[in-house]
C-alpha cells in the first residue's frame, strides 16, 4: 500500500492491482487503497493450476497493458507469461542480501544463522527461485537482540518502500542495472513452519537465542512444558550472574529453566543464559514469563453496571472490526477471527476515544486475545488494579559514612528498574581506594528504544501529558523535598562514586540540586504566551495569540564532575515545561542518577516521564542524539563530542543545547585585595578537585604582584588536607577516575617539556586511589599546550602581564576558542566594567568566582557551546510557539459552547 501510494504521488500511473482474495471478510490494505482511487483491482486465489497458467487470469492481467510489474510483496507463484509480459519485465523485493537466504523465510534465517548483516534486494524476476539479476541492495547491522519485527520496523519496511520507488525511477530513466547474482554463498532455506520450530536444547546459548528470535513472532519457537506446547517470545542473551528464581522443567533441556522477576531464564550447553520475556500457550493465551506460576491465580471479576456497559461498547467495537464474525462471543479470538496488527491500533484508538481513562497498550491485546480475557484485563485496568505495581528495587547496600546507603544499579525505564536488555553490566569504582562499588547495568540500543518509546507514550498519551501545570509543580516540589530528606545519603553516594568531598557534595552537589528543582517547580504555571496586535485587527476584530507548549521527549547527557547537580540543571526545566526525558549519566558516575530515579517514583511521577540509562556514551548517547522521536538534546561534556551530537541531531532537526569545554581566563590586577584574590583564585582552580567546567584555566597576574601571589598560593596549598573525601576536614579528594588522573599527569609532563616552570605538585599522591597534588605552573607562554587546552583538574596555570597593560591582557585572555566563564580582580570599578564588557565569555565574575545561582542563566560562547542552563532563559529550547488567529464572533461562539475549548 505504501509503495502504491508513493508511486502514484510521484506521477507513475498504476494500471492495475493484483492481490489475494479477502480473508475472513477483510480486504487487503492495498486493495482498499486502490479501490478508493478507482484503480482496477483483481483478487485471484491462484494464477496456475497443475503447474500451468490459468488463461482467463492471464487474459485479465494482459488487459491492463502494464509496462512494468512491481512486486513489493508476493505470496503467490506468478507464471512467466505474466513475469515477462511487460516491456520492462518484473521487479521483486526480497528481505535478504541475495544470493544468501533465497526462499520465503529469508528474514527469519538471517537471525537463525546469526548473521551480522541484514538487508534487502530488489531484483529482476526470472524463472528461478530468487535468482534474477540484482537491481539494487541495501544493508543494515543486526543487533545482538534484534528480532524480525525490529529489523522490519527499523529498516526493511521504511527503507524498502523508498528503494522500491527508487527502483521504478531508475527503470523509468533507463539507468537500472542488471547485476548477475553470484553463485557463491547462495542458500535455499525452506519456509519455517510451526512443526519445524521446536527448540533443540543441546546448543550454546547464542544459538538458542538466534533460534528463538528468528521465529519471533512467526511461527514461534516452542518447547514442551508440563505436557503442553509453549511458544517462546522476546529473547535476549543474559550476560550476568545466575538470578534467583523458581525452577521450571522443560522437556529435552538438561537443566531446568528459572522463572525470575524479569522472565524465564534458560541455559545453553555452554552454561550461558538466555532470558525469555513472554510465553504463549496452546489456547493462544500469552503471559509474561515472570508470571508463569501465577498465571491462573486471578479469578473472574464481577462487573458493575458501568463496567457491563463498557464491555458491551467494546464488544460493538470488536464487531465493527470483525465484520465477518456473526456474533462476538466470550470465546471469540481477535486474531483467529481475521484481525491484524493494523486492527489492534484501530481497536485501541476507538476504545480510547470512548473511554479516555482506560489506557491500553498494543501488548495488552496480544496478552488477552479472547474477548472474555480482554474484558477482564480492561476492567482491571479501568479499576486501577494494574495501574501501579509496587516499585521493585534491587539495591547494592553499603555501610559507609556512619549510615547504610542503598543504591539502585539497574536501568530505570518506564517506572521500573530492570536489567539491560542484553544483560550486560560494568563496574563503577570508588576513586578514593579503587574498590568496586557496584556492577551497574549497561544499557543497550534496545534499552534506548524502550526508554524513548516510554517517554513518548507518557508525553502523548499518558497522565503527564494531561496534567495541569500546577500539578506538575506540586510533583517537582515533592521530589525536591525527598531529595532534601535523603541529602546525606545522596551526598555519600556522590562522594564515593565521584570523589567529591562530602561537605561540598552536601552543600553544592545536592544542595543546589534541591534548589534547582524548587526554583523550576515555581515556574511550571508561569510559562505564558502573548497576545499580539496585528494590522488586520480592525475592522474584522481579529485576535492573534501565542501559546507555549512542550516539545516532547528530551534526551539529556550529563558529565561526571557534578553528577546530581548536572542532572538537576538539565532536567528540572525540562520537566517544568511539561516534557519527558531520557537521561544518560556519565558511565563512571551513575549512582546518584539512579537514586534520583527511585525518589522520582516515590514522589509520584507517572511512568515513562523520567528514564535513566547508565552505560556507554558512544552507544547510548549517540543513539539518543540520532533517535527520530527525541526532540531536544541537552549535553554537557567535551567540545568534540558536542560537535558529533550536533551532526547526529540534524537527522530530524532536533533542538540542541551544549555546555562544552572551557579555558576560562582570570585576570588579577595589582590594585586588587591580594588575600581575597589568592583565596578566590585558588577556589577558581581547585574547587571540586579542579573538575569544574568554569574553573579558571589560566590566570593572568600583573607583573608587580606576580611573585607574591605565587608565594601565597603555595603557602595555602601546603595547608590543604588531601585524603578521604568522607572525612569532614578534607579539602581535596581524589580525581574522578583513573584514566582522568593519568591524563592530568600527562598534561603536567607536557607543560614541563614545553618550558613552563613547575612550582608545586604535578605528581600523583602516594596512597591508594586516584589522588593528585594541587599543582602550580608559572612562566606559561601563550603558545604552550597548557596555555591553550583545558586540564579539568587541580592545575593552576599562571602567566604574567605587564603593569598597566589592560588591552594587552584582554587580547591574550580572548585568544582562545572557548568562552564559558572568566573573572577579574580589581578595586577599580571602571576597569572592572570595561574588562567585563570586552571578555568573550558567558559569565564574568568580578572580585569573586564560582558564584552560580539557579535564577542566573549559565552558558558559553564560541566552542564552549550555546544555549543556557538555569534561569528563565532555559525555556526557549524546551517549548514550541503555537500561533492562533481567531475572529471575535467565532471566539464568542466557542466560549458559549464550552469554556474549556
Amino acid at each position: 500500500q505504501e509503495v502504491y501510494n508513493k508511486l502514484r504521488k510521484e506521477g507513475h500511473k498504476v494500471v492495475g492491482v493484483f492481490t489475494v482474495p479477502d480473508k475472513n471478510g477483510q480486504a487487503d490494505p492495498l486493495a482498499l487503497a486502490a479501490e478508493k482511487d478507482g484503480t482496477p483491482v483483481f483478487k485471484f486465489p491462484r494464477w496456475r493450476a497443475k503447474g500451468k497458467p490459468i488463461q482467463e487470469v492471464v487474459a485479465a492481467y494482459k488487459s491492463v497493458g502494464a509496462e512494468l510489474n512491481v512486486l513489493p510483496f508476493c505470496t503467490q507463484f506468478i507464471p512467466m507469461d505474466v513475469i515477462d509480459c511487460p516491456k520492462h519485465g518484473s521487479i521483486i523485493y526480497h528481505p535478504s542480501i541475495l544470493p544468501r537466504h533465497r526462499g520465503a523465510s529469508a528474514i527469519n534465517w538471517t537471525l537463525i544463522q546469526g548473521d551480522k548483516k541484514a538487508g534487502f534486494t530488489i531484483f529482476w524476476a526470472d524463472d528461478g527461485l530468487d535468482t534474477g539479476p540484482i537491481l539494487l541492495q541495501r544493508e543494515c547491522d543486526v543487533g545482538q537482540n534484534d528480532t524480525v519485527d525490529d529489523l522490519y520496523n527499523r529498516f526493511l519496511f521504511p527503507e524498502g518502500i523508498k528503494a522500491m520507488v527508487e527502483a521504478v525511477h531508475l527503470i523509468a530513466d533507463g539507468k537500472a542495472p542488471r547485476i548477475p547474482q553470484p553463485k557463491e554463498g547462495a542458500t535455499y532455506e525452506g519456509i519455517q513452519k510451526k512443526e519445524n520450530a521446536e527448540i533443540s536444547w543441546d546448543q550454546p546459548a547464542a544459538a538458542l537465542h538466534n533460534w528463538i528470535r528468528g521465529h519471533d513472532k512467526v511461527p514461534g519457537a516452542w518447547a514442551t512444558i508440563d505436557g503442553q506446547v509453549v511458544t517462546f517470545y522476546g529473547s535476549s542473551l543474559l550476560d550476568a550472574s545466575v538470578p534467583p528464581g523458581q525452577e521450571l522443567a522443560i522437556k529435552g533441556a538438561s537443566r531446568p529453566g528459572l522463572v525470575t522477576k524479569n522472565g524465564l531464564v534458560v541455559f545453553g550447553n555452554d552454561g550461558k543464559m538466555v532470558l525469555v520475556r513472554n510465553l504463549q500457550f496452546e489456547d493462544g493465551k500469552m503471559i509474561p514469563a515472570s508470571k508463569y506460576f501465577s498465571a491462573d491465580e486471578k479469578t473472574a471479576l464481577e462487573l458493575t453496571e458501568e463496567e457491563k456497559k463498557m464491555a458491551e461498547d467494546i464488544r460493538a467495537i470488536w464487531k465493527g472490526i470483525l465484520s465477518n464474525v456473526a456474533v462476538i462471543e466470550d470465546s471469540t479470538d481477535f486474531f483467529k477471527s481475521g484481525a491484524s496488527s493494523m486492527h489492534v491500533v484501530r481497536m485501541l484508538e476507538e476504545i480510547k476515544q470512548k473511554y479516555s481513562g482506560l489506557q491500553l497498550q498494543n501488548e495488552d491485546v496480544y496478552m488477552a486475545t479472547k474477548f472474555a480475557d480482554f474484558i477482564q484485563m480492561a476492567v482491571r485496568k479501568f479499576r486501577g488494579e494494574d495501574k501501579e505495581e509496587e516499585l521493585v528495587i534491587d539495591y547494592v547496600s553499603k555501610n559507609v559514612n556512619n549510615m547504610t546507603v542503598n543504591m539502585p544499579y539497574q536501568c530505570f525505564i518506564n517506572g521500573q528498574f530492570i536489567n539491560a536488555d542484553d544483560g550486560k553490566t560494568y563496574d563503577t569504582i570508588n576513586p578514593a581506594d579503587g574498590s568496586i562499588i557496584a556492577s551497574v547495568s549497561s544499557a543497550s540500543l534496545a534499552d534506548v528504544d524502550k526508554a524513548v518509546a516510554a517517554a513518548k507514550e507518557a508525553f502523548e498519551n499518558g497522565e503527564w501529558g494531561r496534567m495541569n501545570a500546577r500539578e506538575r509543580g506540586r510533583l517537582m516540589y515533592r521530589l525536591a523535598d525527598l531529595m532534601e530528606e535523603h541529602q546525606e545519603e545522596l551526598a555519600t553516594i556522590e562522594s564515593i562514586d565521584s570523589g567529591a568531598v562530602y561537605t561540598l557534595a552536601l552543600k553544592t552537589h545536592v544542595g543546589m540540586s534541591v534548589q534547582t528543582f524548587r526554583y523550576f517547580a515555581g515556574w511550571c504555571d508561569k510559562i505564558q504566551g502573548a497576545t499580539i496586535p496585528i494590522n488586520q485587527a480592525r475592522p474584522n476584530h481579529n485576535l492573534t495569540f501565542t501559546k507555549k507548549e512542550p516539545i516532547g521527549v528530551c534526551a539529556i547527557v550529563i558529565p561526571w564532575n557534578y553528577p546530581l547537580m548536572m542532572l538537576a540543571w538539565k532536567s528540572a526545566a525540562c520537566l517544568a515545561a511539561g516534557n519527558t526525558l531520557v537521561l544518560k549519566p556519565a558511565q563512571v558516575t551513575p549512582l546518584t542518577s539512579l537514586k534520583f530515579a527511585e525518589l522520582s517514583a516515590k514522589a509520584g511521577f507517572p511512568k515513562g516521564v523520567i528514564n535513566i540509562l547508565p552505560g556507554s556514551g558512544g552507544l547510548v548517547g549517540q543513539h539518543l542524539s540520532e533517535h527520530p522521536d527525541v526532540r531536544k538534546v541537552g549535553f554537557t561534556g567535551s567540545t568534540p563530542t558536542g560537535k558529533q551530537i550536533m551532526k547526529s541531531a540534524a537527522t530530524n532537526l532536533k533542538k540542541v543545547s551544549l555546555e562544552l569545554g572551557g579555558k576560562s581566563p582570570l585576570i588579577i590586577f595589582s590594585d586588587c585585595e591580594l588575600d581575597r584574590a589568592v583565596k578566590m583564585g585558588m577556589g577558581a582552580v581547585y574547587f571540586n578537585k579542579g573538575e569544574n567546567c568554569i574553573a579558571a584555566g589560566r590566570l593572568f597576574v600583573e607583573e608587580s604582584i606576580h611573585d607574591e601571589f605565587v608565594r601565597k598560593v603555595v603557602e595555602e596549598i601546603k595547608k590543604m588536607k588531601i585524603g578521604d573525601p568522607l572525612d569532614r576536614s578534607t579539602d581535596h579528594g581524589p580525581q574522578n577516575h583513573k584514566a582522568h588522573l593519568e591524563k592530568l599527569l600527562q598534561y603536567c609532563e607536557t607543560g614541563v617539556k614545553e618550558g613552563a616552570t613547575l612550582v608545586y605538585g604535578g605528581r600523583q599522591v602516594r596512597r591508594p586511589g586516584f589522588f593528585m597534588e594541587p599543582t602550580v605552573f608559572t612562566d606559561v607562554e601563550d603558545h604552550m599546550y597548557i596555555a591553550q587546552e583545558e586540564s579539568f583538574g587541580p592545575v593552576m596555570v599562571i602567566s604574567k602581564f605587564k603593569n598597566g597593560d589592560v588591552d594587552g591582557v584582554l587580547r591574550r585572555a580572548n585568544t582562545t576558542e572557548y568562552g564559558l566563564a572568566s573573572g577579574v580582580f580589581t578595586k577599580d570599578i571602571s576597569k572592572a566594567l570595561y574588562i567585563s564588557e570586552k571578555l568573550e565569555a558567558g559569565t564574568v565574575f568580578i572580585n569573586t568566582y564560582n558564584k552560580t545561582d539557579v535564577a542566573a542563566p549559565f552558558g558559553g560562547f564560541k566552542q564552549s557551546g550555546f544555549g543556557k542552563d538555569l534561569g528563565k532563559s532555559f525555556f526557549p529550547s524546551l517549548i514550541s510557539h503555537l500561533t492562533v488567529q481567531i475572529h471575535e464572533k467565532t471566539t464568542l461562539a466557542v466560549y458559549a459552547a464550552s469554556s474549556e475549548t
